[in-house]
């Protein structure tokens, strides 16, 4: 069982390489791993560490935590929201930053569900008018 989660590691690894459409020795150079120990992993030859995944994901510019659920280091679990795959995605954020804002909104979610906030209140009605600021020649803000 486990000798099919590293071939199955491997071959998800090929695939993400191949939609990002960078070659083995691409991936090797920004992940910063050998091209023969990245070969060895995608042909299911080897199992890579936590460390060595979280550098191919880096250099693939995908989640780690993908490649670790893929991996069986971590359990899969509910589908992301909207918000969480986007921070997810962000290539502008750390994988620490990621998991702090993460982290930040899953304690929202359980807040508002501790209270009893139904999931249709919880948005910002939209027919609330925003206000609307201009700048006058002198450089103040008015509220119009």
């Amino acid at each position: 069982m486990a000798g099919s989660k590293v071939g199955s590691i491997g071959e998800y690894i090929r695939e993400q390489r191949t939609r990002a459409k960078i070659s083995l020795r691409q991936l090797a150079d920004v992940s910063g791993i050998s091209n023969p120990y990245l070969s060895q992993i995608e042909r299911g030859l080897r199992k890579p560490s936590a460390e060595i995944l979280q550098q191919i994901a880096k250099g693939l510019r995908i989640s780690a935590e993908v490649l670790y659920v893929q991996a069986g280091i971590l359990e899969d679990r509910e589908a992301d929201t909207d918000v969480m795959a986007a921070v997810r995605a962000d290539p502008a954020l750390t994988e620490r930053q990621k998991q702090v804002l993460l982290d930040i909104y899953a304690s929202f979610l359980k807040e508002n569900e501790a209270v009893g906030v139904p999931a249709d209140e919880r948005a910002a009605p939209e027919d609330e008018p925003a206000q609307q600021r201009q700048t006058t020649r002198t450089g103040k803000e008015e509220v119009g």
